[in-house]
């Protein structure tokens, strides 16, 4: 999974280079795919239940599963990136959320948000914890920015499938759900919005996923190990 993951991270590591005012978000997938095949990786997206591409493009108000298309970017716009692959039978899945050229102050904040909020759910993945206390701390940090957090899409356990139980939502109580245990993986992902929680799926496509009330939306996350030592990220270079 350790090698799975650095693909995905190289692949997210590619695209920030061209990430810019005027790149269509479909050339950005033909770079994701090319460079995950040439190391011998699948992408686990394209497919996946119809999805026609090798990574996922949300653009401001959309949240999650934009699809690459001939859209171009814009000054001032914010992308998530979603990438998975997979590597002899076994999964990495991460993404991050991009500025195209300079962004205003709300988008700034809410990035950095949101990577604040994933990380407080890594540093929470340890043995002997729950998994309530994942989720609510994401939540907490999220909601402490001033942002709130998507209830309709979660994070999941992955492994040689992309998702696997359990469900991991960005938020909830902690101190509930299951003992965590040297061993586990799980794929972290906070969703959180600018306005309110609320999303609606695009009718047309049916994956396209935009907050209600058009406000804009950031997206990261890692695929992480829970060891002796505490959490380790598997999506980094």
């Amino acid at each position: 999974m350790r090698e799975a993951g650095r693909i995905v991270a190289g692949v997210l590591y590619l695209l920030e280079k061209h990430i810019r005012p005027g790149v269509r978000t479909e050339s950005l997938d033909s770079m994701a795919e090319e460079y995950i095949r040439e190391r011998n990786g699948v992408p686990s997206f394209l497919g996946y239940r119809g999805f026609p591409a090798s990574i996922c493009t949300s653009i401001n108000d959309v949240v999650v599963h934009g699809i690459p298309d001939k859209t171009r970017l814009m000054e001032g716009d914010i992308i998530g990136v979603d990438v998975g692959v997979i590597l002899d039978g076994y999964q990495g899945d991460a993404a991050r959320t991009y500025a195209v050229g300079k962004i205003g102050d709300v988008a700034t904040k809410l990035m950095d948000t949101t990577l604040e909020s994933l990380y407080a759910g890594i540093d929470a993945c340890r043995q002997g914890n729950r998994l309530g206390d994942v989720s609510n701390a994401i939540q907490r940090t999220a909601e402490g920015g001033g942002f709130s957090v998507v209830v309709q899409f979660v994070g999941h356990g992955i492994g040689k499938d992309m998702h696997e139980e359990p469900q991991i939502p960005n938020f909830g109580p902690p101190g509930r759900g299951p003992r965590l245990e040297t061993g586990m993986t799980f794929a972290l992902e906070p969703m959180v919005n600018e306005g309110a929680y609320e999303v609606e799926v695009d009718e047309i496509d049916g994956w396209t996923v935009r907050t209600k009330d058009g406000s804009l939306s950031a997206h990261f996350e890692h695929t992480v190990a829970i060891t002796e030592e505490g959490p380790t990220i598997l999506t980094l270079l």
